[in-house]
């Protein structure tokens, strides 16, 4: 039987609101050993994703203020996502397809969980440079 999102997704996911400044988003970041947060709406639901990458592009780069940028005007708001019941080899289709490094999980409207490259890459190929780096202490 193939394995499931379920199985693989980090859960819960790392989640802020939209006026959440990009430096305390950057320090969930930090202090979860993750690079990214999903962004929600005040009712819960998916609003965008932000990625330690847009917080360096979209503020840093530009000469943005990480204390006064938001969630809001830096995170990616057009999201692919996949269900928990998803096939592994479906959301690396997906993955494929759109670009994209990481999808969130929801069932329904609800975000459950969040799926990596690198999870993916541990779960299809755990010998791979990415799986390995993937599954590394963080660098702090």
């Amino acid at each position: 039987m193939a394995r499931t999102i379920s199985e693989l997704m980090s859960s819960p996911a790392r989640t802020v609101g939209p006026d959440t400044t990009l430096r305390a988003a950057s320090r969930i970041m930090r202090d979860n050993n993750v690079g990214d947060v999903v962004v929600t709406k005040e009712d819960g639901s998916l609003m965008g994703i932000l990625a330690d990458r847009d917080i360096v592009v979209r503020c840093l780069a530009a000469g943005g203020d990480p204390d006064a940028m938001t969630a809001r005007t830096a995170c990616s708001e057009h999201v692919a996502t996949v269900p928990p019941q998803c096939r592994v080899s479906e959301a690396v289709d997906m993955m494929r397809s759109k670009a994209v490094r990481r999808l969130p999980v929801v069932d329904k409207d609800d975000i459950v969980g969040i799926i990596s490259i690198g999870d993916l890459a541990q779960a299809v190929d755990e010998h791979s440079a990415l799986a390995d780096i993937s599954s590394a202490h963080a660098n702090r």
